[in-house]
C-alpha cells in the first residue's frame, strides 16, 4: 500500500472498479506527467445511480453526491491505469451538470467532488476548475466528472 492507498482505506472509502465505456472510448490516457480521464458518470456496481436535471429531478445534496461518485469512478481509472498511489496532484477537474431551467447552482454541486479531492490528497488535491450547465448529459445521467491529474 502507499500513502494514498492507505488513506482511502483511514477515510473508509473504497475505490470501485474501472467503469466500463458507454462508447468508442478508454476510461484514461497516460501522456508524459499527466493521465486524463474521460468524463465519469455515476454508475455504481455497473448501473446508473441516478437520472434527471439538477434543481428539478434532483437536489443539490443529491447531485453533490453522485458528483462524489463521478470523482470515485474518475480515481478507479486513474487507478486502473497507472496506479492510484502515482498520483503526485490532481490538476484539474471539470464537471458538466445537467440543469433545470434557472438552476444556477453547477459550482456547488461540482464541490461534491473538488471536497472529497481534497479529503483525499489534502494540498496535493488543490486544482483548477470549471463547472458548466448542460442541457443533457449521456445516459440522462445529472453530473459527468472529469480530470486531469500529475503522476509520478
Amino acid at each position: 500500500m502507499g500513502r494514498w492507498t492507505d488513506r482511502l482505506a483511514e477515510l473508509g472509502i473504497d475505490l470501485p472498479g474501472v467503469v466500463a465505456p458507454v462508447a468508442a472510448y478508454v476510461p484514461a490516457v497516460r501522456t508524459g506527467a499527466h493521465v486524463y480521464t474521460s468524463g465519469q458518470v455515476p454508475i455504481v456496481d455497473g448501473k446508473v445511480a441516478a437520472t434527471g436535471k439538477v434543481g428539478a429531478q434532483i437536489s443539490l445534496e443529491e447531485a453533490q453526491q453522485h458528483a462524489r461518485t463521478c470523482a470515485l469512478n474518475a480515481l478507479a481509472a486513474v487507478d486502473g491505469l497507472v496506479g492510484l498511489d502515482s498520483i503526485v496532484r490532481i490538476v484539474k477537474v471539470v464537471g458538466f451538470v445537467a440543469s433545470a431551467e434557472g438552476f444556477t447552482g453547477q459550482p456547488a454541486v461540482v464541490n461534491g467532488a473538488s471536497e472529497l479531492l481534497g479529503e483525499i490528497f489534502g494540498e496535493a488535491g488543490q486544482h483548477a476548475r470549471s463547472a458548466v450547465g448542460v442541457a443533457e448529459l449521456p445516459l440522462g445521467v445529472p453530473v459527468e466528472i472529469e480530470m486531469i491529474v500529475e503522476v509520478e
